[in-house]
């Protein structure tokens, strides 16, 4: 099965060769962010510690996100994704400056990713709107599937990338490839990517320019009820997240090698998730698609690793939990492309990142707290009770056991009470 045939190969020209460069970018990056992730576990052995490293990326989100769309909006694209580019290279050459003298410590990448994430805040927007400058309005679905795609394929690579260049050469390695790949991306978008300018206002303020996207969404409430749904999707997410380390470095069973391959899992079943996405015909109801899909995902991955001990079955509940994201992805985003008006895209993705995306951070936050302060005392204290016993098993991890239970329950609640508000919206394309 192809999922570009050649004669429209010509028309995406532009959007393959981002999206190719773009995504190997990515892909160095996500090995440094999960190499360091391992560093710092060794270092402290503490969920919370390492949920700080995402909840530093993702707090620009939400304090910066609705002025970099209107920045996205009123200046140059390009130079907006080359001038980030450069400067997360930056921070990852101070990692390896810190790390080579001896000196890296926790604070350092704590401020380090709070750089990195305030860039990605300023970068996404701009990319969005180019992404969607570049390429026909008739391939939305299915460039949505090819971007999919390559995010499974980073879901895959990524840990198994990492733990094998950490343990082989440290972080000297992992960085060596994290800058490889930016000087790719760097380079294509520099000197072959031409991307047209938008009809963007250059002559209004930039706080103005966010009161407009926050102006739209209020006047579209099928696009905020989307965007709000998402926001407790992410909630859980993000704290399953921060869990999962906690849950599988320790056990018996577990260690490095194996949190690579069950987070690899995600990105296998992302991958034919894509091709779903790429090849399915125009659903009667994109709104419908996409609480069901979330549903289904979490209301079955937490449970299944609540009550698993063997790592086969976390696989499987990573590959269930996983297989019908990009189904989702790829009807939200044609709702947003096809729904906001170019000009706007900027600005109103952008607070869409701050509405959508404030819950990671906190879900980082309690995630990791839940883990360390609450779940594991509990279980150490309680945990030779038969059912408890039973349920989530004994020693450190348990307490993670116990939290993926909770996830699950408070994923399927958030699915159901909020997905009924979502029903009562119809979405007319075109």
């Amino acid at each position: 099965m192809k999922l570009i045939k050649k004669n429209e190969i010509h028309e995406l020209k532009d959007f393959l060769i981002l999206w190719s460069t773009q995504s190997v970018s990515q892909l160095g990056s996500s090995i440094t962010s999960f190499a360091l992730t391992l560093w710092l576990y060794e270092k402290t052995g503490s969920s919370l510690s390492t949920a700080a490293l995402a909840i530093c990326s993702y707090a620009p989100y939400v304090l910066m996100s609705i002025f970099a769309g209107a920045l996205s909006d009123r200046f140059d694209k390009k130079k907006i994704m080359l001038g980030c580019d450069v400067f997360a290279a930056i921070c990852t050459m101070t990692v390896f400056a810190l790390y080579q003298t001896n000196s890296l410590t926790g604070w350092h990448l704590y401020v380090l990713n709070g750089i990195s994430g305030l860039m990605n805040t300023v970068q996404q927007p701009a990319s969005e709107v180019a992404m969607t400058l570049i390429m026909p309005e008739k391939y939305y679905q299915r460039t949505s599937g090819l971007r999919s795609l390559s995010g499974s394929l980073i879901s895959i690579l990524n840990p198994l990338l990492a733990t094998s260049l950490y343990s082989f050469t440290g972080l000297y390695g992992v960085i060596a490839v994290d800058l490889g790949s930016f000087i790719l991306a760097f380079s294509a978008l520099l000197l072959f990517i031409r991307i047209p300018e938008s009809k963007g206002d250059q002559s209004t303020k930039v706080l103005t320019l966010a009161k407009q996207g926050l102006l739209f969404l209020k006047e579209n409430p099928l696009i905020m009820a989307l965007i709000l749904f998402m926001a407790g999707v992410n909630l859980v997410a993000s704290a399953f997240d921060a869990a999962l380390p906690g849950y599988v470095l320790p056990n018996p069973k577990g260690g490095s090698a194996v949190l690579g391959i069950v987070t690899s899992c995600s990105g296998a079943a992302m991958i034919f998730g894509s091709v779903i996405a790429s090849v399915l015909p125009k659903p009667k109801n994109r709104v419908n698609i996409i609480y069901l899909t979330m549903l289904f995902s979490l209301g079955t991955e937490n449970f299944l690793l609540a009550f698993s001990r063997e790592p086969v079955w976390w696989c499987i509940g990573q590959i269930i939990g996983w297989i019908l994201v990009p189904v989702m992805n790829a009807n939200l985003d044609v709702i947003l492309r096809t729904a906001i008006p170019v000009e706007l895209q900027g600005r109103v993705y952008a607070c869409r990142n701050t509405l959508q995306f404030f819950t990671i951070p906190i879900g980082l936050f309690a995630g990791g707290f839940m883990v360390d302060k609450v779940c594991e005392p509990f279980m150490r204290a309680y945990g030779e009770i038969g059912i408890l016993k039973t349920l989530f098993g004994t020693g450190k991890g348990s307490g993670a056991a116990l939290m993926m239970l909770i996830l699950g329950v408070c994923g399927s609640l958030i699915c159901i009470i909020t997905g009924k508000r979502l029903k009562k919206y119809q979405y007319n394309e075109g």
